[in-house]
């Protein structure tokens, strides 16, 4: 019972941030670059490219949504294993991804920031994934 408070807790609250991740890509991309950007350049790190974002940041809100779909979806339906594993990819292949991109091309913060947020949600998702998975019939 506990944990399913916490998994419901986690779900609904992940699902609100994603909302609110998705819309600032939409509102103001640049500004969520040049944001990073100013960290970087205290950090001594490589800045991001702030010019042709556009056709990222469509991938990047229809990716926020997708998140925030499947959080609300495990929200609404605990029971359910499969959208805790669907989020724990996304988030994991995110991380990965910017991780990769971190190491080979441009080791900007962003990248950085980004495979640790993934990475921890995309590992919380799939704990709660094993544990919905032992108590399914």
């Amino acid at each position: 019972m506990r944990l399913l408070r916490l998994y419901k807790i986690f779900s609904l609250s992940f699902s609100i941030i994603f909302f609110i991740v998705g819309f600032v890509f939409l509102l103001i991309p640049s500004r969520v670059l040049v944001f990073f950007n100013t960290l970087s350049s205290y950090l001594g790190m490589v800045p991001s490219p702030v010019i042709g974002v556009h056709f990222y940041v469509v991938l990047a809100v229809a990716y926020m949504y997708l998140a925030a779909l499947l959080a609300f979806l495990m929200y609404r339906h605990p029971e359910n294993m499969y959208f805790p594993l669907l989020l724990a990819n996304g988030k994991l292949a995110s991380s990965l991804i910017s991780l990769y991109i971190f190491s080979v091309h441009q080791p900007s913060l962003i990248f950085a920031v980004n495979c640790f947020v993934d990475g921890l949600i995309g590992v919380l998702a799939l704990i709660f994934y094993s544990k919905i998975k032992k108590t399914a019939p």
